[in-house]
């Protein structure tokens, strides 16, 4: 008797912890799910912020003449092709072909979700207005807190055209918030 219970304890053990790591594997949505709300000025238009900035060329960049001569002088072949490459220019470069939606693409560079987390457990509406009205902690479902460390994972000394990197001059540059007079719509 004592032996079936502990075999149903173990087994129950296996089954949550096989839980938890499948929970670990969140999908990458893309960009283009991010868009359907975050283009929209109450939410401060941060598609369109993303679209029109140099993250949203990265993988592009990387078929330019230049990255090209970069690539064959670092003996790298093919920059768009090549992991010391992708690894910066592209969302999600590694990850199991299984956790890419089906709006996720290669081609926007480095999207929301480089940034932000993969997105699939906090793109529904009902999560995103939560973690505005501060109900809910977006890190809890899977939404990364920003800091220079998120940046300096790809702007730093390891890529050949690096020329220095200052947080808060660049974060600037890229700070897309809900406006303050649009938080209230989210509550």
């Amino acid at each position: 008797m004592m032996t079936k219970k502990l075999i149903l304890v173990f087994a129950a053990l296996i089954l949550v912890m096989a839980t938890a790591a499948v929970a670990a594997d969140v999908a990458f949505t893309g960009a283009a799910k991010c868009k359907m709300c975050h283009n929209k000025a109450k939410s401060g238009e941060q598609y369109a912020k993303w679209s029109e900035s140099p993250h949203a060329g990265a993988f592009a960049t990387l078929a330019s003449d230049a990255a090209k001569a970069v690539a064959t002088e670092k003996g790298l072949g093919d920059p768009q092709q090549a992991a010391e490459c992708l690894k910066c220019h592209v969302t999600a470069y590694g990850v199991d072909a299984a956790l890419l939606g089906k709006k996720y693409s290669v081609e926007e560079g480095v999207g929301c979700e480089s940034c932000h987390g993969a997105g699939d457990d906090y793109d529904s509406n009902k999560i995103m207005k939560a973690i505005t009205a501060g109900t809910t902690d977006g890190t809890t479902v899977g939404l990364t807190a920003i800091d220079e460390a998120t940046c300096t994972g790809c702007h730093n000394d390891e890529s050949p055209t690096f020329k220095g990197f200052d947080f808060a001059e660049y974060s600037a540059k890229i700070a897309h918030p809900i406006p303050e007079e649009h938080k209230a719509t989210y509550k």
